[in-house]
């Protein structure tokens, strides 16, 4: 019976499916920085060619000269046995000793009513074994021992005649290809010369790119790098100037909007000045207790629609410690008759702009204390990222408006809200803070039962 299941697991192994599962596993293994597979695109199709022509080229050169010299080598001892068995020689056969050694190049030894060794294991990879052996069986005919791997430098090889043994010692070049490495060392010299220039003028193509995306790292999290300058080929130049010009854009339209932002608080502050002048003369008149009030909430929100618009981006960065603003929201804790504990893994000194940082974490703070009686503050400061985790027991925030809520002049009608002025830009600007610093803010579900906001910036 064809079920759902077995189906399923039939696509599961189709050969497509086969092919994407080693097409992810191949992408996991290679590296994924710009050098290394630059580096790669060198080096492979270098080993590959170096590969082909060692197992085509030199396996088909070493066996031939291997062979040749074999068959000559081969011969040689023929000739001698011929010369043995066809004249007569001397006791001790030193006749024909001198000769084979003189003009052989070839010692030898005869030793009457010998027998052969046994037969010794055959190396897994020697060419010069298998065809030397082919070589004695085809030109000789007749027993015989060999022993190619006794001796690095020479090899040794027995015949059984009639009633004697014949000895043979040979140089293993006179029956091998030995010099082939030569070759091969010249070969792979050559290509670590050619990748270590290749590594040199890589590098000098890569830096710059390092260096662009150095200074756009840094433009994104709100610092300057005054001394790059674009460097390399003619494509990375463009990109860094596209890029230098792109920040001083961005640059102009900011201090465009400051100085906007500046003025329109400058004006709507003296007419709020002047209203409180006016209500201050009028004295104490309770009719008046709501105008005042309305007066306060616009100072209020007028401070909040600047924060947000300035986003404190002209900071600079400097040093801060994670306990000293911890310390203080403790205490306001304990002002407030509520509970506040805090741990810290990791460095307690980070480089962050202070004030923005410190209104950050003090924000987040504030509002769990207006909406919950316990706050538990966990801060990782680890090698790369640093994590700060709010932990409360409030009412928390529904998941379908978590997003919502980081939009600006958004408002939550129920729950919490993290504005004091009701202006629906506390959490934007939480938000603007922490990713002005290359970093986000999240918000999720608390162990405490309330919710869970997460700081997490680069270290």
């Amino acid at each position: 019976m064809v079920t759902f299941d077995s189906i399923r697991r039939d696509q599961e192994h189709t050969p497509s499916n086969g092919m994407r599962w080693f097409s992810r596993w191949w992408r996991r293994r290679l590296p994924t920085g710009l050098y290394a597979r630059t580096l790669l695109i060198f080096i492979l199709p270098m080993i590959i060619l170096q590969a082909v022509v060692t197992i085509v080229f030199m396996e088909r050169h070493w066996q031939m000269v291997t062979q040749r010299l074999s068959m000559a080598t081969t011969r040689d001892i023929a000739a001698i046995i011929d010369i043995i068995q066809t004249y007569p020689q001397d006791a001790d056969y030193s006749a024909v000793a001198q000769m084979a050694r003189q003009k052989l190049d070839l010692a030898i030894s005869i030793e009457p009513g010998g027998e052969l060794p046994p037969p010794r294991e055959k190396p897994f990879f020697s060419i010069l074994d298998g065809i030397l052996s082919d070589e004695i069986r085809d030109q000789i005919n007749l027993p015989f021992w060999i022993d190619t791997v006794g001796n690095s430098s020479l090899v040794e090889i027995r015949i059984k005649l009639p009633d004697k043994v014949l000895r043979v010692f040979a140089k293993r070049s006179q029956t091998y290809a030995s010099n082939t490495h030569i070759f091969i060392l010249w070969m792979v010299g050559t290509s670590l010369v050619l990748i270590g220039i290749a590594v040199l003028f890589l590098r000098g193509q890569i830096r710059p790119i390092l260096a662009l995306t150095q200074a756009a790292e840094s433009f994104g999290k709100g610092q300057r790098l005054e001394n790059y300058s674009p460097r390399g080929a003619d494509e990375v130049r463009r990109a860094g100037l596209a890029f230098i010009l792109m920040r001083e854009r961005i640059e102009r339209q900011i201090e465009q909007r400051t100085a906007m932002l500046s003025g329109v608080s400058h004006d709507l502050r003296t007419v709020l000045t002047r209203f409180k002048l006016q209500l201050a003369l009028v004295g104490d008149n309770p009719d008046l207790v709501g105008l005042n009030e309305d007066v306060e909430d616009m100072q209020s929100m007028l401070e909040g629609y600047m924060a947000f618009a300035r986003g404190e981006a002209e900071e600079d960065v400097g040093k801060l410690r994670l306990s000293d603003i911890l310390d203080k929201v403790e205490q306001d804790f304990s002002l407030h008759g509520k509970s506040m504990s805090f741990s810290i893994d990791g460095d307690d000194e980070i480089s962050v702009r202070p004030n923005a940082f410190t209104r950050l974490v003090t924000n987040l703070a504030s509002n769990a204390r207006r909406y919950a009686n316990t706050l538990r503050i966990e801060a990782k400061h680890s090698t790369k990222w640093l994590t700060i985790n709010f932990d409360d027991d409030g009412p928390g925030i529904p998941v379908n408006a978590r997003e919502d809520v980081f939009k600006p002049f958004f408002r939550l009608d129920e729950a919490r809200n993290l504005d004091n002025s009701g202006t629906g830009l506390g959490l934007a600007i939480a938000r603007d803070i922490a990713r002005s610093h290359g970093g986000n803010v999240t918000l999720g579900d608390s162990p405490l039962g309330g919710l869970r906001a997460t700081i997490r910036i680069p270290a």
